[in-house]
């Protein structure tokens, strides 16, 4: 009999469940919370015990034992920096992430939900590649600003998952070859792995933009804006996250819904929608020079790496520095559940957590 590992990735709107069998998917479920639901809630936090019992219920419901599992594993929160790869979750990460988390992040509840749900399995409870994974050179901290220090804050989840599997496709360890990985996705990020390290980054605040992120927009304007008194802190901070990229060009955050527009004829979507792609573009470019050109591919993954239309515009401008993949999809539940599988399996060692 396998491991069976229950992988638990709460959104801002809906919390995905996962079991494995080893390798092998048994369920993938996404857990509905209406708005008006989750804006009962003062904190992020505050949703714990709601979103808990929504998992604990559905597997109930459908025949799941949680004596069976072997391991539960959360989406890693908003914590101060971590390493990539596996975390025990202790009681020191669920202090941290219910009362002083970097953000407030949905992401935020996977550790302890995953933590209560273990102790009534009697299992460990893990996160793995947290969204804080901060393994940047020096260098690459420095921002210009010494009051701003440049931090990781990506989609390395993802991005190391698919840099493996490109790895594995090539024959090669990850840990021997280089990738600039795109994460096209409700926000776009894009990194650099060097022999196995994630060394630079571009948040989804600082490059291209996305459906609903503005990501780098020029300064000084910026700040002309925020002290116009036109906005409060809360909408500004909306029109950078939420409420920018094609949702403020457009009206809407489906790329579908773009493209079909742009099949329509509509002009104003054919260059928002390629300048899009054209930043994509632009921040894979950048992130070669971090490796000094020696790429060993570059990899498009995340939603909208499905879209041809994209992805075409997008290889048309960095083919030339790389072979191109294209792994579309989001592939978390995957990622988290074998990461998990190889520290079960001694294949990986999982670090204790401590603030």
């Amino acid at each position: 009999m396998g491991y069976k590992i229950l992988a638990i990735n709460p959104g801002s709107t809906s919390t995905k469940i996962a079991l494995y069998d080893d390798e092998k998917e048994i369920f993938t479920k996404t857990l509905e919370h209406p708005i008006d639901e989750i804006e009962k809630y003062d904190k992020t936090i505050d949703q714990f015990e709601m979103r808990k019992d929504l998992i604990i219920s559905f597997l109930k419901e459908n025949g799941y034992d949680i004596d069976d599992l072997s391991a539960v594993v959360g989406r890693g929160g908003m914590l101060p920096t971590v390493k990539s790869g596996a975390y025990t979750v202790n009681e020191a990460m669920i202090d941290v992430l219910s009362n002083r988390p970097v953000m407030e992040h949905a992401s935020n509840l996977g550790a302890p939900i995953a933590y209560e749900i273990a102790k009534m399995a009697r299992v460990k409870a893990y996160i793995y590649d947290s969204v804080r994974t901060d393994e940047l050179k020096d260098i690459a901290r420095i921002s210009g600003m010494p009051d701003i220090p440049r931090t990781s804050t990506c989609h390395v989840l993802n991005t190391r998952a698919t840099a493996m599997k490109v790895a594995k496709k090539y024959g090669k360890r990850y840990q021997d070859m280089n990738f600039v990985v795109a994460h096209l996705g409700g926000g776009v990020s894009l990194n650099v792995h060097e022999k196995g390290r994630i060394v630079d980054i571009i948040s989804d605040d600082e490059g291209p933009f996305s459906p609903e992120r503005a990501g780098r927009v020029p300064c000084r304007e910026l700040i002309d804006l925020c002290f116009s008194g036109k906005y409060d802190k809360k909408t500004m901070q909306k029109k950078l996250r939420g409420n920018g990229g094609l949702r403020a060009y457009l009206d809407t955050v489906d790329a579908r819904e773009v493209e079909k527009m742009i099949k329509d004829g509509d002009e104003k979507a054919s260059i928002i929608y390629e300048a899009m792609a054209y930043q994509v573009a632009k921040g894979i470019g950048e992130l070669a020079t971090v490796v000094d050109g020696e790429v060993d591919a570059i990899i498009l993954t995340g939603g909208i790496a499905y879209s041809h239309m994209m992805v075409s515009w997008i290889k048309k401008r960095v083919k030339f520095l790389a072979p191109v993949e294209v792994m579309p999809g989001e592939n978390e539940m995957e990622s988290l559940a074998y990461g998990t599988l190889r520290v079960l399996k001694g294949e990986e060692a999982a670090r204790e957590y401590t603030e």
